[in-house]
């Protein structure tokens, strides 16, 4: 916003409101916003959203890179989202079916993947749905395990190790970015090659490869359409609008402790490669 023009506490009063992570929190936070009668709302998560949506039809909201508004039922469509909420996906559901892509790509014969989803976040399972659809033509089994606290995850790895999990993938929710040093100990543990949607997993993490969407240029994006509706344009005039950036990451350590050799057209795609 100060790139626009707009200058925090003179031009511009920005009110911030966060749930911390507790979603029960969401439809009183959603009241709040209301009673503050903002002249635009920037919300950055789905079930803050659609808490959003069912307080108010007048007050303008921009979705800040949310991972399916068409398929949570946010907006009615990306070309025309309807009323007054518009702003950016992150493509969650498209992105899921891809990662698994990738992760036969780099282990060909892999059969069986452990795939780890958080399915209180509506998101979660519109991915768990794009993988079942991609599975069968990968020729992938899933063992899918819904996370519910950070807590659930020993089990559910031991579980699928019982069960011949070769590989692993989780679908893209904070508790998956906040649980990462977790996730990655046990993926290594039992020697599962994953891959995950937050390069944070394989820079800082040491996970074996990340397919994420390049946040920076949708906060831009979204901005630009918080000028937009503040300098007299309607919500509904303005589509969704979707990543066309992507980072693919991997990290060549991990798969050297894996006895996996990747293969160099992956390696030729990746935009970071750790060695």
């Amino acid at each position: 916003m100060r790139e626009l023009g707009y200058v925090n506490g003179e031009t511009l009063a920005i009110d911030y409101l966060s749930a911390e992570g507790r979603t029960e929190q969401y439809a009183a936070l959603a009241d709040e916003c209301v009673r503050i009668n903002p002249d635009i709302i920037a919300v950055t998560t789905t079930p803050g959203a659609l808490a959003l949506k069912k307080t108010t039809t007048t007050i303008p909201i921009v979705m800040v890179a949310l991972g399916d508004p068409v398929g949570t039922g946010i907006v009615a469509s990306l070309a025309r989202p309807g009323g007054n909420i518009t702003g950016m996906s992150q493509m969650t559901s498209e992105l899921a079916a891809k990662r698994l892509e990738l992760l036969k790509e780099a282990v060909p014969g892999l059969s069986r993947v452990l795939a780890l989803a958080y399915l209180t976040d509506p998101i979660s399972p519109l991915q768990v749905q794009a993988l079942n659809k991609a599975a069968p033509l990968l020729g992938v089994t899933l063992q899918i395990r819904d996370i519910k606290i950070g807590d659930d995850l020993p089990a559910a790895f031991k579980t699928a190790a019982e069960g011949g999990a070769e590989g692993l993938i989780t679908t893209a929710e904070s508790i998956f970015r906040a649980e990462r040093a977790r996730v990655t100990e046990l993926a290594h543990r039992y020697k599962l090659p994953a891959v995950y949607p937050y390069a944070a997993f394989a820079t800082d993490s040491g996970g074996l490869m990340a397919l994420e969407v390049t946040d920076r240029d949708l906060h831009r994006t979204a901005a630009t359409y918080v000028d937009l509706i503040l300098k007299g344009k309607e919500p509904s005039d303005l589509p969704v609008q979707q990543p066309s950036k992507f980072r693919l990451t991997i990290n060549l350590k991990t798969a050297g402790e894996l006895g996996l050799k990747i293969p160099p057209t992956l390696l030729a795609r990746a935009d970071e490669v750790i060695e």
